[in-house]
């Protein structure tokens, strides 16, 4: 039961009257309004400014059409009373048998309160983490990882059919690079001093299991073998071992992926299909006049002697919205990393994905346009790309900057933090910042049981939720029943605090709805938080006033009463944290 959408149909109905009136032209799009908290809780429970969207072509002041809806709404069992605000704003106040019937339906629909049921549309593409298969996971990998899984955990609850996908990038120079470095410590692993790590190799130590797995594969045959013949077998081993590493570490975080597909697929032959997907593409294009040979003027600020001028194949971006066609062959007659991301997305949308969203690290921000250009061109413009950009994670410890690990050469490894401070703890503050804003991720701080750090304030608060639960049937010697609970005389609920956690509630379907919309899983996360906060709040007063304790044993209706919003409380909150990826535990120890 979302209390926004009744009250726009109602006012949808109202200026519907007011044109059949004629007090309205017949022509207005009467879609064009919005209901919304008003930023004032004295002034309502919803404003609209749909007298103000309406004004100039009614050809009336907004305050007098203001007035005309008000009137139209008089009567309405579930509006209490309208105020007309500032140059027209018409605030709301609902009747409170209104948020009665959100605590009987939240009762009712459980943790499925505030979701939908899932559509006929075409299923969402959501990419996340694609992190180059040449180490472990670093925590900036951990943010992607979460944001993504988290926004199609938050998708599918709004009834989208989602896919999760990884795009391996396990076809360029930087796999040969893995390739070469895993084969240094085959050689150490055959006893070889391999001395200090050569310059542009990965250090890692994680890659000393993978030389051993080598020499144990291959023996001592492939030292005396020159490079061409050793690197296509070391390459593709090299992958497969850092794969396994990258999904165990996503395992332990809880994010999993429907589809892991190579870039490689898209030129090598696989499974008897002969298909280069990226010449395809470029050919695609060409047939659409959106591919021509021409030159390019030098980037700016890029030294001259760095810039080679010659003609290239270049695809009309600008014609899409970027800033400068771009090059989809390199001087070698090879593909740019553009031309394989082109035809990536074009698999995507040849699977039937019409929304696209990828979720890329902050230094990738200048590369947005260009594919969201190659997007609208290769489907014509019946796909979108909505590219998530997630901005570095500075990790602390006690406000003191985190030393690298030995382990992965030059980072901290995800896996290490997760050992430390749980998964939990990683995903819900990796989510409690908007995925565009830094992030200082303080190892001490994530794991006190304080108020002040915010995932133990939201689990303490389902936590205590579950809790009074057992006090209840204690107290009553006797398990209330959701049936018990569903004739509970609401009405009991008359305390300012307990009114106001209820309009909180109230508000969930509308956060989870415009959350998916803008693609915001952190809204969830702030939600959860204030939610949590006024309960604590409840609970905490009752210590001092024993009349609005949750359990009382002399009042059995008021006590089934506070028992249904606690109810309520605790399935969003579980909603919520599953939302997040996030536990929802019954103690905190």
């Amino acid at each position: 039961m979302n209390i926004f959408e009744i009250v726009q149909e109602k006012l949808g109905a109202a200026l519907q009257r007011l044109v059949t009136a004629g007090a309205l032209p017949a022509t207005l799009d009467l879609g064009k309004f919005t209901v919304e908290p008003p930023r004032d809780p004295r002034h309502g429970d919803i404003a609209t400014n749909a007298a103000m969207a309406f004004a100039k072509e009614a050809g009336t002041p907004p305050r007098a059409l203001a007035e005309k809806i008000a009137a139209e709404l008089q009567g309405d069992p579930a509006i209490q009373s309208t105020t007309i605000a500032g140059p027209g704003f018409l605030n709301l106040t609902l009747a409170p048998a209104m948020f009665h019937d959100v605590l009987r339906a939240a009762l009712k629909s459980g943790t499925a309160f505030g979701g939908r049921a899932t559509t006929a549309a075409p299923p969402v593409n959501v990419e996340y983490v694609s992190a180059n298969p040449t180490g472990p996971m670093h925590v900036g990998h951990g943010r992607g990882a979460v944001f993504g899984d988290a926004l199609a955990n938050l998708l599918a609850y709004s009834g989208e059919h989602v896919t999760r996908e990884y795009y391996i990038n396990d076809a360029g120079a930087q796999v040969d690079v893995l390739a070469r470095s895993a084969y240094l410590r085959y050689r150490e692993a055959l006893g070889e001093n391999i001395g200090d790590i050569p310059e542009g190799l990965y250090p890692g130590d994680y890659l000393k299991p993978v030389g051993a797995a080598l020499a144990e594969k291959y023996g001592r045959s492939l030292l005396d073998e020159p490079e061409p013949n050793w690197l296509p077998a070391v390459r593709g081993f090299a992958i497969d071992a850092m794969m396994n590493l990258i999904r165990e570490d996503l395992a332990v975080l809880n994010v999993r992926h429907d589809v892991f597909f190579s870039e490689r697929s898209l030129t090598v032959p696989q499974d008897g299909r002969n298909v280069d997907d990226v010449r395809a593409t470029i050919e695609d294009l060409r047939a659409k006049g959106l591919i021509y040979e021409g030159r390019l003027p030098p980037p700016k600020g890029a030294p001259i002697e760095d810039w080679e001028d010659r003609e290239q194949t270049l695809f009309r971006a600008t014609q899409f919205g970027d800033d400068v066609d771009r090059p989809l062959l390199k001087s070698d007659g090879g593909y740019t990393y553009f031309a394989s991301d082109i035809a990536y997305h074009r698999s995507k949308f040849l699977r039937g994905h019409r929304l696209q969203i990828d979720v890329w690290g902050a230094d990738h921000g200048g590369y947005v346009k260009r594919m969201q250009a190659a997007v609208k061109a290769i489907t014509g413009g019946e796909a979108e790309l909505d590219v998530k950009l997630c901005q570095l994670v500075k990790l602390m410890r006690n406000g003191e900057p985190v030393k690298m690990s030995k382990r992965a050469g030059d980072f901290v490894t995800l896996r290490e933090v997760i050992d430390e401070v749980g998964r939990d703890a990683v995903r819900f503050m990796m989510l409690f910042r908007k995925n565009d804003a830094p992030l200082d991720f303080d190892l001490a701080k994530v794991i006190e049981q304080s108020k002040e750090n915010p995932v133990f304030y939201v689990q303490y608060a389902h936590a205590r939720c579950c809790s009074v639960f057992k006090q209840a049937d204690a107290a009553f010697e006797t398990k209330l029943t959701l049936d018990d609970l569903a004739g509970a005389p609401l009405e009991r609920l008359d305390d300012e605090s307990e009114i106001d956690l209820i309009k909180r509630l109230a508000q969930y379907p509308r956060i989870v709805d415009q959350a998916a919309a803008a693609h915001e899983p952190h809204r969830i996360a702030f939600f959860l938080h204030e939610l949590a906060g006024q309960f604590h709040a409840l609970w905490n007063k009752g210590k001092e006033a024993p009349h609005l304790r949750f359990v009382n044993q002399t009042g059995r209706d008021s006590t089934a009463a506070r028992l249904v919003l606690v109810r309520v409380v605790r399935d969003v909150l579980a909603s919520g944290l599953a939302i997040l990826g996030v536990a929802a535990p019954e103690e905190m120890r």
